[in-house]
């Protein structure tokens, strides 16, 4: 009796196991995610407003929160070193390069699932947005 209610919790805890480390969305570390900043979920910062940015490229994607006091995404997003670029034009996304002259591969900025007309310098935090970076070529 105590041998099969040991077998049970066990399996019980390798379900639980397994759920877990299923729920952590952590991206392998290969090709475009081989120079990630991040690779899983996470929540960055500690500012009054919350703004929850989605990385796409590839075949992954991760969701990063980001509590914030800046009014732009690009502000919010650079408090944590996950763009790069020059007047308003990203090549980097959380460590991820596109570079058009190279492999024609940009960065498209969504807000709720549809392409934005503006750039991140212009999308506002008012809280409660979602936008997505989708590498792009």
């Amino acid at each position: 009796m105590k041998t099969k209610i040991f077998a049970l919790l066990l399996a019980v805890l390798m379900l639980f196991t397994c759920a877990s480390l299923l729920a952590c969305n952590d991206v392998a570390a290969e090709g475009l995610w081989e120079n990630a900043t991040y690779r899983r979920d996470c929540t960055l910062g500690d500012g009054e407003k919350t703004v929850e940015v989605t990385v796409e490229a590839g075949d992954a994607s991760i969701v990063l929160t980001i509590k914030t006091d800046e009014d732009n995404l690009a502000d919010a997003m650079k408090e944590h070193d996950l763009l790069v670029g020059e007047n308003g034009l990203y090549t980097t996304v959380n460590g991820i390069t596109a570079d058009f002259s190279i492999d024609q591969s940009w960065w498209m900025l969504c807000k709720d699932g549809e392409m934005t007309s503006y750039g991140a310098d212009d999308a506002t935090v008012d809280g409660g947005e979602r936008y997505s970076f989708v590498y792009t070529k």
